[in-house]
Order: C-alpha cells, then sequence, then structure tokens
C-alpha cells in the first residue's frame, strides 16, 4: 500500500501541498481529482521524489520514501506516466522499453507480456517513438512504465486528447492492472471515465486531500464534481 501522510511540498519558496493525505490499496483505483493548481501533479512529482517533501511521510508498503533522491523511486516499484508522455523521442520503441526493463533489471518475459498487452506496439518495434501517433506514444509510455512490474502506477490524465477507441484500450488496461493486484493511482477530469473505474475518488482543492469518497456513494449529478472539479 502507498501512503502520504501530511505531506507538504512544492517549488522552492512556493508551498503546494499542505498537509495531504492519501492512501492507495492493492488491487483497486484511486482516483484523483481537482482543478488545475489544486496540487494533484505536484503530489505525482512528490511520489516520486521530483518535488521535495518538507513536511509529513510518503510510506510504500510499511517503508517511507519520501527521503529517496528521484533515481531511486522507480526502483522501489512505483511506475509513473507523466501528463505529456515524456518518451525518448529520438529513440525507437523498442529502445524506449527496454530503458523500462533496465531499471529493475527485468528481462524477456516482461518484455512479451507488455508488448501482449499492446499488440500495436509490437508492430512498430523499430519506428523513433516521436514518429508515432498520441495514442501510440501513451500506449508506449504506459509500456514503459509497465516493464518495472510495478507495485504501484501513478497515471496523470493518460486519456487527455485521445480518440475514443484508445481511451477504451486505455481504460481496459488500468482495469486489468487493478485485476493483477497493483495499485492504480489515476489523475482525471473526465467524471464518465472516474466512474467507470475507480474504488475510491479523492478531491484535491488548494494542496490538500479535502475529500475521498468510495465511488459507491457517488453519480454523475454529486456535487463534488461542481464543487471540486468545476463541471
Amino acid at each position: 500500500m502507498l501512503e502520504l501522510a501530511e505531506v507538504d511540498g512544492g517549488y522552492g519558496a512556493v508551498q503546494v501541498l499542505r498537509g495531504l493525505g492519501l492512501s492507495a490499496k492493492a488491487g483497486q483505483i484511486t482516483c484523483v481529482m481537482g482543478r488545475n493548481g489544486a496540487g494533484k501533479t505536484t503530489m505525482l512529482l512528490a511520489i516520486m521524489g521530483q518535488v521535495r517533501v518538507t513536511a509529513g511521510r510518503i510510506v510504500l508498503d510499511g517503508q517511507p520514501i519520501h527521503h529517496l533522491p528521484a533515481h531511486e523511486v522507480p526502483g522501489r516499484g512505483i511506475g509513473y506516466v507523466p501528463q505529456g508522455r515524456r518518451l525518448f523521442g529520438p529513440l525507437t520503441v523498442a529502445e524506449n522499453i527496454e530503458v523500462g526493463l533496465m531499471t529493475r533489471r527485468k528481462g524477456a518475459a516482461t518484455r512479451e507480456h507488455v508488448l501482449n498487452l499492446f499488440p500495436r506496439l509490437r508492430e512498430r518495434l523499430g519506428q523513433t517513438a516521436s514518429t508515432l501517433s498520441g495514442g501510440e506514444q501513451q500506449m508506449l509510455a504506459i509500456a514503459r512504465a509497465l516493464c518495472l512490474e510495478p507495485a504501484v502506477l501513478l497515471l496523470d490524465e493518460p486519456t487527455e486528447g485521445l480518440q475514443p477507441s484508445m481511451i477504451t484500450l486505455i481504460r481496459e488496461t488500468i482495469l486489468s492492472l487493478k485485476a493483477a493486484g497493483v495499485a492504480v493511482v489515476l489523475v482525471e477530469q473526465r467524471v464518465d471515465a472516474v466512474l467507470s473505474v475507480a474504488d475510491h475518488v479523492a478531491f484535491v482543492s488548494g494542496g490538500r486531500v479535502a475529500e475521498t469518497l468510495p465511488i459507491s456513494a457517488l453519480t454523475s449529478e454529486s456535487p463534488q464534481f461542481e464543487r471540486y472539479v468545476g463541471v
């Protein structure tokens, strides 16, 4: 389980996270929603060690990780798919996947599993990543993160700007990861997408989690969506 407790953090003198608390359990999808600037992406960066935590704790399976340098966090089993994908554009699909495999020294079996999830990537192994379509780039970004065989997967608006068929594929992939016992933290702004996959929804406002509700307590008409997301 991943747990954030009373986390403060930000950029230099600018504090963004203010006592933020969140938990993500194995085999569950925790969706994070909030307006732009609420602190959602900063929270993910804090988990990954890319934003300094100035107070509080981030704990993975009982072990604190908030003190780790950023390059050590993926080795603990946390995969991250940032908004904007951030692939190695000049490298091929195969080379991007190899980078993911190297992080935790995974081999051919993991590679095959990932390519079976995204067979379109198998057809494009020799293609330069920057020449892929937007949906294919998102597939590759997720595939690279899955090469870690992560216990926790962080996704920052993975369906943004994609066509419906790609959104469906990514949704199915996320659900398959849940079934395999992965703890998924999904930042998402689309209410329909959240309602279709989430176990819990954490609403972020002003750098803290204002409410966390089970999906059974929410509908498309729930006031929290207007209050915290503006939709």
